[in-house]
């Protein structure tokens, strides 16, 4: 339960110089490098807040007086030393199973960024790295418009988001419920005709 506690907590002091970078530098929203941060979370999340917070929205997720939080210092503080852990280690025992397995990242997200998450895919060891690796990419289109970048093999798939940061289905909805909807249904791969939405 404590292996690598420490680390993690070294790892996530670490990373967290980023964000001094950042304020340093100015207004920079870190989820979205387009827009500027306003706000504790560079968005104002207070209507999912009072939606979330209604007594009949409450009743029907069963969760009775308890009031939601956007954030919560507390869970922040808790979750600290599991931010760092290596998570993309569990997932070639995923793959190996068979198990689809969709990673995607928004183009401007500087937090989660496109970059790295796409070296970690590609470096990612399972039996059919070196097949993903050589897959080409391909559009990944909605509507007949390019909406991201797209790379699969077998039960891998990738795909870079055009025109969004962090918050991809706050930021390309139909992007995000196509590739949903598309992944969930196994056409993920099949980018020359679109899924109806509705």
């Amino acid at each position: 339960e404590n292996e690598g506690k420490e680390s993690c907590l070294l790892a996530f002091k670490q990373c967290d110089i980023m964000n001094n970078i950042l304020a340093i530098a100015g207004n920079i929203n870190y989820f979205d490098i387009r827009k500027t941060c306003d706000g504790p979370l560079c968005y104002d999340f207070s209507k999912m807040h009072t939606f979330l917070n209604q007594k009949k929205v409450r009743d029907a997720l069963g969760v009775g007086d308890l009031e939601f939080f956007i954030c919560s210092d507390k869970v922040y503080d808790a979750m600290k030393e599991d931010w760092m852990r290596n998570l993309e280690a569990d997932i070639p025992a995923l793959l190996e199973d068979g198990i689809k397995v969709l990673v995607y990242a928004g183009e401007f997200d500087l937090a989660c960024n496109w970059l790295g998450i796409s070296n970690w895919v590609h470096a990612m060891e399972w039996s059919g790295q070196n097949q993903f690796v050589a897959s080409k990419s391909v559009q990944f289109l909605v509507d007949g418009r390019k909406a991201g970048l797209l790379k699969s093999y077998g039960p891998l798939s990738f795909l870079k988001v055009n025109g969004a940061g962090h918050m991809v289905p706050m930021d390309q909805p139909k992007a995000a419920l196509q590739m949903l909807v598309n992944w969930m249904q196994g056409t993920l791969n099949e980018t020359t005709f679109n899924v109806s939405l509705s």
